[in-house]
C-alpha cells in the first residue's frame, strides 16, 4: 500500500509536468518576462541547494528554499506593478519545473541531485497552491470578494498554511514507504518541520507575491535576500552539527579501540535506537539526544581497571551496571554533551519503570546487542528478543521491546546496521 502511494504521487506529478509543457509549448508563454524573472529565481535557489554526501541528510525537507519561496510567489502571483496577469495553472507547473531542472543539472552531475520524491512533492504542491488562487485571481472573484487590503493577506497565510499541510502529506508518504514507520508520527515530524525553515519559505513567498504586485519584478532581488541568508546560516548550523555529530562518534569508537566492547557496537545500537524511537513516534530532537547517549552508553567502560569482557553490560549484576552507568554519565559531561545525553547514559542501568523515556531504549537495544553478540549467538535474532520478553517485568519496558521486534521483523538490523554515523 505504501509503495502505490508512492508512486501514486509520482504518477500525478509526472502526468501534471507532461501536462504543463505541452499546454505551454502549444500555447506559448504568456508575459515572458514575468516567467523569465521567476524562473530564474527558481534555478538560482536550486543552484544554492546544499550538496550533501550523508545519508542522514538525503531527506532534508527544504535543501532550497529560495527557490521553494520563488516557485510558491509565482503561484500565488496576481498583478505585477498593479497590471493584471494572465498566466494560468499550467504555465506555472512548466515554469516551475523547467527552472528547478535548470537548477539541478550541476548537483546531478555530481551525483547529488534531489530524490524524485522530492521533485514530485514540488510539482504537486506548488500546483495546489495555484489551482486555490489563480483561478480565483483570473476570474475577478478574489478582488470583488477579498480586495487589496489586509484580508487579501491573511487569505495568502490562510493558502499557505495549506499548501504546507498538503506538502507535510505528501512527504510523508515516500518516509513511510522508505522506513517502514507509522503513517501518523512520520506525518507529525513533517508538520514539525513545517514551523522552521518552512515558516520563512511560506512568509517569503507571500511578501515576494506581494511586492511584485506593487513595486513589479524589481521587489523579487530585493526580498529574496533575507531567506538567502537565512539559507547560508542553516548551511552552517547543519555543518556545525555535522562535525558535533563526528566528535562524538570518535568518543565512542574508543571503547572499541580500547578493546571494552566489540567492534561496531555503539554504531549499532544507535542506530537501532533511533529506529526504534522513531517507531514510537519521538521529536527529531529526541531522537539526536537519543542518538548521542547510544553512541555513548558504554563510555564509562573507559574509567573500569578491568573492562567487562566483551562489553556485554546487560548480563552484570545490577548495582556493577549502575555504577558502570554513573561512571559514563560523568565522562559524557565532561566531554561537554547536552545535559539529557549525560542523564540517559547514567540511567540507562536502572529499572526501566525509574528511566526516562529515552534510557528504556537504550536500555533495551543494548540488551540485544549484547546477548545477539554479532553472528556468534546460538539462538539468534529470536531467541535474544525472548530473553528480553521474559525480562518485561522489571528490566525492559514492553512497548519498547514490541517496537524493536516490529523494526526487526521489517529487516531493521540489516538495515540500521548498515547506515554510517560518523
Amino acid at each position: 500500500m505504501r509503495g502505490a502511494a508512492v508512486w501514486t504521487v509520482r504518477g500525478a506529478a509526472g502526468v501534471l509536468t507532461l501536462a504543463g509543457l505541452g499546454h505551454t509549448l502549444w500555447y506559448g508563454v504568456v508575459e515572458p518576462g514575468t516567467a523569465l524573472a521567476f524562473g530564474t529565481l527558481i534555478a538560482c535557489g536550486e543552484l544554492a541547494r546544499r550538496d550533501t554526501s550523508d545519508p542522514r541528510d538525503a531527506g532534508e525537507r527544504q535543501p532550497a528554499p529560495l527557490g521553494s519561496a520563488g516557485a510558491l510567489a509565482y503561484a500565488l502571483l496576481g498583478p505585477n506593478a498593479a497590471q493584471p496577469t494572465h498566466h494560468g495553472v499550467l504555465q506555472i507547473v512548466a515554469v516551475v519545473v523547467a527552472a528547478a531542472l535548470a537548477g539541478i543539472v550541476p548537483h546531478i552531475a555530481r551525483g547529488r541531485g534531489p530524490s524524485a520524491d522530492h521533485l514530485a512533492r514540488r510539482v504537486l504542491t506548488v500546483a495546489f497552491a495555484a489551482v486555490c488562487f489563480q483561478p480565483l485571481y483570473n476570474s475577478g472573484r478574489l478582488e470583488h470578494g477579498i480586495g487589496q487590503g489586509p484580508y487579501l493577506v491573511l487569505f495568502l497565510l490562510f493558502l499557505l498554511g495549506l499548501t504546507a499541510l498538503c506538502d507535510a502529506v505528501l512527504a510523508a508518504a515516500p518516509a513511510g514507504a522508505r522506513t517502514g514507520r507509522p503513517y501518523g508520527p512520520l506525518l507529525r515530524d513533517e508538520l514539525r518541520a513545517q514551523l522552521g525553515i518552512g515558516s520563512a519559505i511560506c512568509a517569503t513567498g507571500v511578501v515576494m507575491a506581494l511586492g511584485v504586485a506593487v513595486a513589479g519584478l524589481w521587489a523579487l532581488p530585493v526580498f529574496c535576500v533575507p531567506l538567502l541568508l537565512t539559507q547560508l546560516s542553516f548551511h552552517r548550523i547543519t555543518a556545525i552539527r555535522t562535525t558535533y555529530r563526528q566528535t562524538i562518534t570518535s568518543l565512542a569508537r574508543a571503547t572499541e579501540i580500547a578493546g571494552c566492547t566489540r567492534p561496531g557496537h555503539s554504531r549499532r545500537v544507535a542506530a537501532l535506537s533511533c529506529a526504534v524511537g522513531r517507531e514510537l513516534g519521538l521529536s527529531e530532537r529526541e531522537l539526536t539526544v537519543l542518538e548521542y547517549a547510544a553512541l555513548m552508553h558504554d563510555i564509562g567502560q573507559l574509567s573500569l581497571v578491568d573492562p567487562v569482557r566483551a562489553g556485554a553490560t546487560a548480563a552484570l549484576p545490577a548495582a556493577e551496571a549502575r555504577r558502570i552507568a554513573l561512571l559514563g554519565g560523568e565522562v559524557a559531561r565532561q566531554t561537554g554533551v547536552p545535559a539529557e545525553v549525560a542523564v540517559v547514559v547514567e540511567r540507562q542501568a536502572d529499572p526501566y519503570r525509574d528511566q526516562p523515556a529515552l534510557a528504556r531504549i537504550v536500555r533495551a537495544v543494548n540488551a540485544y546487542d549484547d546477548l545477539l553478540g554479532g553472528s556468534r549467538h546460538p539462538g539468534g535474532p529470536l531467541a535474544a528478543l525472548e530473553q528480553l520478553r521474559l525480562g518485561t517485568g522489571s528490566d525492559y519496558q514492553p512497548e519498547v521491546v514490541e517496537c524493536l521486534a516490529r523494526v526487526l521483523a521489517r529487516g531493521g538490523r540489516d538495515r540500521v546496521g548498515q547506515v554510517p554515523l560518523g
